[in-house]
This record gives C-alpha cells, sequence and structure tokens, in this order.
C-alpha cells in the first residue's frame, strides 16, 4: 500500500508540473498574438509618439476590460455566497432541544466548576448574620416610640397640648 501511494503522488507531482509548463507555453502564446515585438530602432520622434499612443490606448483597453472580469467575478461571488446561504436555509431548521431540569447543590455545583481545587462542604447558612431576639425586641421599642413622638405632635400642639405637658410634669399639684 505504501509503495502505491508513493507511485500516486510521483504521478501527481509529474502532472503538476507538466500543467505548469503547458499554462507557462500558453502564457507566451498569448502574449506573442496580443503584443507583437516592438521595433524601435529606426524610428523619428512623431512615430515613437504614435506609438506611445497606441500603447497608451491599448493599455487603456486592457484596463477596461480587467475591470469587467473583476466586476464579473465579483457579481458571480455574491450570487454564489447568497445561493450558499439559500442552500443553508432550504437544508433544514433547528430546532433547539428542551433543557432538561436538573437539582444540583451547591457542593456538586463548585465541584463541577473549580474541579480538584473544591475542598470541604460549603454552607451557605454560616455566613448569614445571627441575629438576638433581644434585638429585635429593642428595635420595635425604639420604632414604637418614634412612631408615638410623631403622633403626639399633633396632639400637642396649641394651647391644649400646653396643658397636657403642663398636667403631666407635675405642674398641676
Amino acid at each position: 500500500k505504501l509503495s502505491l501511494k508513493i507511485l500516486l503522488l510521483q504521478r501527481a507531482m509529474e502532472e503538476l508540473e507538466q500543467e505548469k509548463i503547458s499554462r507557462d507555453e500558453e502564457k507566451v502564446k498569448y502574449l506573442s498574438d496580443k503584443l507583437p515585438p516592438l521595433q524601435i530602432t529606426g524610428l523619428s520622434m512623431e512615430e515613437l509618439q504614435k506609438l506611445c499612443r497606441q500603447l497608451h490606448a491599448k493599455i487603456d483597453v486592457v484596463d477596461e476590460e480587467r475591470y469587467d472580469f473583476e466586476a464579473k467575478v465579483n457579481k458571480n461571488n455574491r450570487d454564489i455566497h447568497e445561493l450558499k446561504l439559500k442552500v443553508q436555509d432550504l437544508g433544514g431548521k433547528f430546532k433547539k432541544p428542551a433543557l432538561r431540569k436538573v437539582r444540583v447543590s451547591a457542593d456538586e455545583m463548585m465541584r463541577a466548576l473549580l474541579g480538584s481545587k473544591h475542598k470541604g462542604s460549603m454552607d451557605l447558612r454560616a455566613n448569614l448574620k445571627s441575629v438576638k431576639k433581644e434585638d429585635i425586641k429593642q428595635e420595635k421599642v425604639i420604632s414604637t416610640e418614634v412612631g408615638d413622638w410623631r403622633k403626639n405632635v399633633e396632639a400637642m400642639s396649641g394651647m391644649e397640648g400646653r396643658k397636657k405637658m403642663f398636667d403631666a410634669a407635675g405642674g398641676g399639684q
């Protein structure tokens, strides 16, 4: 099998070389047909100028042809690209598969993300702030005092409020 592959590769190399030689020959033949050899010797100044004008005219024609060919190639490339997109669209719409719900604990998730770096268990409740019941009661008392004070401001306004304050302070004895 190996010798067969080697023979095939050698044969392919020979054919590539022959194709390259034939392309070079075609190029030389085409250029000799399109561009005859220049004979500048023995020409006067007017004849040289006339020859230069002819060459410039030929260059312009060749540039126009080259531009036309480039435009055709670009148009064909765009058409090919559009057709490829149409083929992909017609080839089939891809449906997204329904995702399954997976229950994963925090430890398993950390292990999956960090791999072997994750050690020990992750207790999310350990990071929470502990609150004592006494603190909650004190906060309620403070909030009720503040609320009472705000309610009493309206009641204590005016002469009646001052009389209540005087009586409460023990001034009415």
